[in-house]
């Protein structure tokens, strides 16, 4: 029987459709030895034997593919597949799959989740609250305040829906934009230097390509307004956190908040970690319990669509793989 490795944490344990789907495809679910993000040298262990995986962010690497030569698709249970080498995987056969439309609410509800966090001074609240300092302080609001999103995807979208909820005036980045969903929801197109210099808060919907990388960094942040904030629940690559934290040590800026980083999980000793003005998560934003059932039955119908010769191009992020994809 082929075996399908679920390798995203938030699966392990759980009974959902989409392991019915598996199986009833003929397909055996099997979970790695540990509850995290594998690294190159577990996952080339890991994957003996497997010809599938619902993935996470565990790197699909050139050597990792090369490998196994079983392997026929990775499946992500997710929208992102920047940990994945699809050159690589095009030139040995594999099948590199997301799970489109499955997850932009939970992420749009986790940034504002992190915009208000920073916005009302929580965390510093409630520390003060449970230590006995009562810290009544007049805090920010979101009404009336500019939100700029950079990067008017499926994410970005939901954003700003939430964001005209919230009454915010709203500037938005966008190489491809829909003009008619701007009109709808009050959002203006605008350059990226001027979505810098006029948000109140910055928040980062962008796809992590090689010309995106470090978009924030000690020039764009010098754009900012002191007292704005910036947020990334996209990829951690498009900020440079070695300048975020000069930035916030100059009061060149009001604060962050991070779902992602750089270095995932980052080290214990990252020097943001010792500033006040920040909140962080770790990388949770796409996963509540509705979308993380959504993207897994997503990547299943994936596996099993391309098991059974059928192929569900919107799917499919390398079609270039079409040719010599054989399961």
């Amino acid at each position: 029987m082929p075996k399908v490795l679920i390798s995203p944490a938030p699966l392990f344990g759980i009974q959902a459709e989409f392991l019915d789907v598996l199986k009833k495809a003929g397909l055996e679910p099997t979970y790695p030895k540990k509850r995290a993000q594998l690294t190159e040298p577990e996952l080339l262990e890991e994957l003996q034997g497997i010809h599938g995986c619902i993935a996470g962010s565990e790197p699909y690497t050139r050597k990792v593919l090369a490998a196994h030569p079983q392997f026929k698709v990775i499946a992500r249970a997710g929208v992102g597949y920047d940990a994945v080498d699809c050159q690589a995987a095009t030139d040995h056969g594999v099948a590199v799959c997301i799970a489109p439309g499955t997850n932009q609410d939970a992420v749009a509800e986790h940034t504002f989740a992190m915009i208000l966090a920073l916005a009302k001074n929580l965390i510093s609240q409630h520390a003060g609250t449970v230590a006995g300092k009562w810290p009544r302080n007049a805090n920010l609001p979101l009404r009336g305040r500019v939100l700029g999103i950079a990067g008017m995807g499926r994410i970005g979208k939901a954003v700003a829906v939430r964001g005209q909820a919230f009454g915010m005036k709203m500037l938005a980045f966008e190489p491809y934009p829909d003009h008619d969903f701007a009109k709808q929801y009050g959002v203006t197109f605008v350059p990226w230097e001027r979505l810098l210099a006029e948000s109140d808060y910055v928040s980062l919907h962008m796809p992590m390509t090689a010309q995106a990388k470090h978009a924030i960094n000690r020039k764009t942040l010098a754009m900012m307004k002191p007292s704005a904030f910036l947020v990334n629940t996209a990829r951690g690559g498009l900020v440079c956190e070695a300048d975020v934290v000069e930035a916030l040590k100059a009061k060149k800026i009001a604060g962050v908040g991070l779902d992602v980083f750089e270095e995932e999980p980052p080290r214990v000793d990252q020097p943001l970690f010792q500033l006040d003005n920040v909140v962080f998560t770790p990388h949770a934003a796409g996963v509540d319990v509705q979308s993380r059932d959504d993207m897994a039955l997503s990547a299943a119908h994936a596996i099993v669509s391309l098991m059974r010769g059928e192929w569900p191009a919107e799917k499919v992020m390398n079609p270039e793989v079409k040719g010599k994809f054989k399961w």
